[in-house]
């Protein structure tokens, strides 16, 4: 994986704000702009690679439709009621 993209990973798995702004990302240019904004050069490019590579179909879908790429890197609790 892109040591950009992975060092981005691991910033979202600890800064909830990160993770709620990737949640609400609308796509890939989006995420991307998130990325930009917290100090990470990624590209749609390496998204790409790390599908092919490194990613799970799942975690790349995530990323570019909104999701947190890294959902399987921490859980979100849920209040149920």
């Amino acid at each position: 994986m892109q040591t950009a993209l992975k060092a981005f990973l691991e910033k979202v798995k600890a800064d909830t704000s990160l993770q709620e702004k990737l949640k609400a990302a609308a796509n890939t240019d989006a995420v991307l702009a998130i990325a930009k904004e917290a100090g990470f050069k990624i590209s749609a490019e390496d998204l790409k690679n790390a599908q092919v590579t490194e990613l799970s179909d799942e975690e790349l879908e995530g990323a570019a439709g909104g999701r947190c790429a890294c959902k399987d890197f921490y859980s979100v609790p849920t209040v149920e009621g």
